[in-house]
């Protein structure tokens, strides 16, 4: 046996593994390093990771291998990419600058999933050192600065319509190490953007309006966009990067070919079309106050008005059912989808919207003016039940209530409700019953007891999955104390509880943990589920002002999207990685709900365990591969019945 070196005697270096001839190089880099003309792969490394892989700055390279992905129309699925410096050659504070750039998904008869609107890059940045935030890149080319023994990861999400038609779709994505100065030489400032947008779209003012005009005006028009064009291409924005000869400075196709890192992605679309109406109503609390402090809009102005719009429209693409919020005393709250009264145009807008499977009714006047309390909440009624979005309406008056006191004013705020419309749904949550009038020996049992004291004040139990600890077995207890012959229903939510390794949102949570929340709704049989806030960060007077998360509360919760201010100039909410899993778990629970049926509930639950995707609040799978069989299964047994 060879003996092991000894520190001092066989020298320090072999002491601490040092071997002058273990390390064998194909290709050795010498010198300084000039990435316009070294392979890409000599300077990155680059490879693949699913969705709920949480990738960190110390993530370790693996080998790069072909993405394919399963996705029906109308859904979104998504795959990540990681790149690590294996050098430095920028000559400055970061390792170097790599650029990224995507091409359409074709299939072989034609059909395009196009870059920018199917195909989209975001950027994985960490909040409070865990990977969260998705920072949109530039299309169909961005260039990344890379940080020196740091690995950085782009989510790669595509979107496919819903009338997309069925195939295979494939393209790729290209990595080229670049130098430094590129980044800079090569683009446009802010001013210079809005001048070539100022341009193009004076042309198409001038081409757009041709139909029925007069030859004379046609020709005018042709050639003042003639003009526009010609101006926008000899600009030196364009100039300093174009000739005769084809670009400048920027490598050429067979250079790409030779140096580019090429990542391949196919995407197999199938005929199933997840439904536009959620299956599930998931409803997610918007806090109106956080959004006013924030970005300094008055209540009831027209920029409160647009402000709200702009998250609300934002949310409907996650398969959510916002609505906004506030907490008065003792945990009442006012809460409301649209912030117009029943009247206005905007409210049957946002309600007939087919995205959006459920919307709150607000108890009292969202904004106060004169004699808006007079009969209010009758007049609210009295509109919305002649509408055939009624169905989705429910009216959330009390989080959580704790004491008889509490319970006495919400029964009273439901009797005025039903009052008016007697089908209206009162949603209520709770973990427990009254603390000062148990209503059974154990606080279980309390628990159980609570849907005999609420009716018929409330319709919808929406109870915490905190309270089931690992005894799914007690869901059966709560459920039978329900009347769903009467129409109440049972509906879940997660708050600070329940903590790991139960399935819940926090920051730092494993991505299938994430993912599970909407596994466990769906084997439990809940029929909707309610999440308390999405943007409920710290205060804040500024919209860069950076994340600070809530004090008391598990990091990452009630905060599931970001300001885009805080990140760049773009005033759109930036998601984060649990929202994107949010929407993975939503669009599985269709997945689970076709299966079923066809097939039916059992041999679902027998396809979930079997797959070991999930089995028990403490029992899921952590790897992604189970979820790709199981997805997989489905689609191989319904693709012919859909």
């Amino acid at each position: 046996m060879a003996v092991p070196p000894v520190e001092g005697v066989a020298g320090g270096g072999t002491a601490y593994g040092w071997n002058d001839g273990g390390l064998n190089v194909s290709n050795p880099l010498k010198g300084s390093i000039d990435p316009t003309e070294v392979p890409t792969a000599d300077l990155v490394h680059v490879w693949c990771l699913p969705s709920t892989a949480n990738v960190g700055p110390q993530e370790m390279p693996r080998n790069l291998e072909p993405i394919n992905l399963l996705a029906a129309r109308n859904e979104r699925e998504s795959v990540q990419l990681a790149i690590r410096p294996k050098v430095s050659w920028s000559g400055s504070s970061v390792a170097g600058v790599v650029q990224v750039q995507c091409c359409d998904l074709c299939s072989a008869s034609g059909d395009r999933l196009i870059v920018g609107q199917s195909l989209k890059l975001r950027r994985v940045v960490p909040i409070l050192g865990v990977p969260d935030a998705l920072v949109p890149l530039d299309l169909p080319i961005s260039q990344i600065s890379l940080q020196p023994g740091e690995t950085t990861a782009v989510w790669v999400s595509i979107d496919v319509p819903n009338e997309q038609p069925p195939g295979l779709y494939e393209g790729e994505i290209i990595i080229n190490a670049t130098k430094a100065d590129t980044e800079s030489s090569q683009c446009l400032g802010k001013a210079e953007k809005h001048q070539l947008f100022t341009e193009l779209r004076n042309c198409l003012d001038a081409l757009e309006p041709i139909d029925g005009k007069p030859l004379d005006d046609v020709v005018e028009r042709v050639k003042s966009a003639t003009t526009s064009l010609r101006r926008v291409l000899l600009s030196s924005s364009f100039s300093e990067f174009f000739s005769d000869n084809g670009p400048v400075d920027m490598m050429d196709e067979d250079a790409i070919s030779n140096l580019s890192v090429r990542v391949k992605l196919s995407l197999t679309v199938w005929d199933f079309i997840i439904p536009t109406t959620p299956s599930l109503p998931a409803v997610f609390g918007i806090s109106d106050t956080v959004i006013e402090d924030r970005f300094g809009v008055k209540h009831g102005s027209s920029e409160w008005y647009d402000a709200l719009e702009q998250h609300f429209k934002w949310l409907l693409q996650y398969r959510i059912s916002p609505y906004f919020c506030r907490w008065g005393d003792s945990m009442r709250v006012l809460t409301y989808t649209s912030p117009w009264p029943a009247d206005h145009p905007k409210s049957d807008e946002y309600f007939s919207d087919p995205r959006l499977a459920a919307y709150a009714v607000p108890h009292s006047p969202v904004v106060s003016c004169n004699d808006a309390a007079k009969d209010y909440l009758q007049k609210e009624v009295e509109i919305l039940r002649t509408k055939s979005h009624w169905k989705k309406a429910y009216f959330y008056l009390w989080d959580e209530p704790l004491n008889m006191e509490q319970y006495e004013s919400l029964c009273n705020m439901a009797s005025e409700v039903h009052a008016y419309a007697p089908d209206a749904r009162v949603l209520t949550t709770y973990y427990c019953g009254p603390s000062d009038a148990p209503l059974a020996p154990t606080p279980f049992e309390a628990f159980l007891k609570v849907p005999k004291f609420l009716r018929p004040h409330t319709q919808i139990y929406c109870t915490s999955e905190w309270v089931f600890g690992n005894r799914e077995d007690l869901v059966k207890d709560v459920i039978s104390e329900l009347h769903p012959e009467n129409g109440e229903e049972w509906w879940t939510y997660v708050c600070m509880g329940p903590s790991d390794p139960h399935p819940n949102w926090h920051l730092g949570m494993r991505g299938t943990q994430h993912r599970a929340v909407m596994w466990r709704v769906w084997k439990e049989g809940g029929t909707g589920f309610l999440y308390w806030g999405a943007n409920c960060y710290e205060k804040a007077t500024v919209p860069s002002a950076e994340i600070r998360f809530r004090r008391g509360l598990p990091p990452g919760d009630g905060v599931l999207y970001y300001p885009g201010e805080v990140f760049s100039s773009s005033k759109q909410p930036v998601a984060s990685l649990r929202l994107e899993r949010i929407l993975s778990g939503l669009q599985d629970f269709e997945y689970l709900k076709l299966y079923t049926s066809r097939y039916g509930k059992e041999e679902a639950l027998t396809l979930l365990e079997k797959t070991g995707v999930y089995l028990a609040p403490e029992r899921y799978t952590h790897e992604h591969m189970a979820i790709d069989i199981m997805r997989g299964e489905i689609f191989s047994s319904c693709r012919s019945c859909s």
